[in-house]
């Protein structure tokens, strides 16, 4: 007997590629990562090709590699991809002395971080999950708010009067 395989958590048209344990600070990564969300694979590709930033180049690597995996094991359409999403998380510190004068020490903190890319194919939409039904009641608040804003106005007014 063998283990149930665990259902894929991406949609029909996505593929992924994680980088784990990059030597760099989830911030600094995050500016990368922020130039090429939404683009297109192409685009991204030169972006990244000719920024200044050093994780550019790691940022580049793991993106031929999302694009490798949604052509060969999903079976999409590499000119039709774009990137969907582009999000970078924390990991280990490393944690370091460097001396000081007079017998002090003080710490350095050497970050790594993750970097998860997830493309998808433009041509086709993947079913959307059903919209749930608070989104109705927040916009029903909005409109209660709204009414008792000039109800407030009206009562100070009628203090200045008095």
């Amino acid at each position: 007997m063998s283990k149930k395989a665990t259902e894929r958590s991406l949609e029909a048209n996505e593929a992924k590629a994680v980088i784990r344990h990059i030597r760099i600070s989830p911030r600094k990564l995050n500016l990368v990562a922020g130039l090429i969300r939404g683009m297109s694979v192409s685009n991204a590709l030169t972006q990244l090709s000719f920024s200044g930033k050093r994780i550019a180049n790691d940022v580049r690597k793991a993106l031929q590699s999302a694009i490798a995996n949604a052509e060969n094991n999903h079976n999409l359409n590499v000119d039709e991809l774009y990137v969907k999403e582009a999000y970078v998380g924390k990991n280990l510190v490393m944690k370091r002395m460097h001396t000081r004068g007079r017998g002090r020490s003080a710490g350095i903190l050497k970050p790594f971080a993750n970097l998860t890319l997830i493309v998808r194919e433009k041509g086709e939409e993947a079913p959307k999950k059903k919209v749930k039904k608070a989104a109705a009641s927040g916009e029903a608040r909005s409109a209660k708010t709204e009414s008792k804003k000039p109800a407030a106005k009206k009562s100070a007014k009628a203090k200045a009067e008095k």
